[in-house]
């Protein structure tokens, strides 16, 4: 499974990622680009620390799970349990001929 988030303008620094119980928290936290004495004209992104919960099932592997980030996009690689995973059974067969089964009554009272 792989989950990615969009976190443009946050350095690798400023992330946080963390697993308890099936949910994985991702923290961030985005500093303005500016100098204390620049003139704004237009900023468009929110500053400030931010989170997303993804919550996933129990089969997957979360102790295995990696996280690569670049160019401000985060992406968390989580591997499907091999329990979880389909699989193929294979039938059996048996080719014994049907029998007849007969019952009999046995001595005490048994009913």
């Amino acid at each position: 499974m792989v989950a990615y988030f969009d976190l443009p303008g946050v350095s690798a620094e400023d992330v946080d990622i963390t697993i308890e119980r099936n949910i994985v928290t991702i923290r961030a936290e985005r500093r303005p680009a500016r100098q204390e004495d620049d003139e704004v004209i237009v900023d468009e992104r929110a500053y400030g620390i931010f989170t997303r919960q993804v919550f996933l099932g129990d089969s997957m592997e979360l102790n295995k799970m990696t996280a690569d980030y670049a160019r401000g996009e985060l992406c968390l690689t989580i591997p499907v349990s091999e329990k979880a995973k389909p699989r193929r059974i294979e039938v059996q067969t048996s080719d014994q001929e049907p029998r007849q089964v007969t019952a009999s009554a046995t001595e005490g009272g048994a009913r």
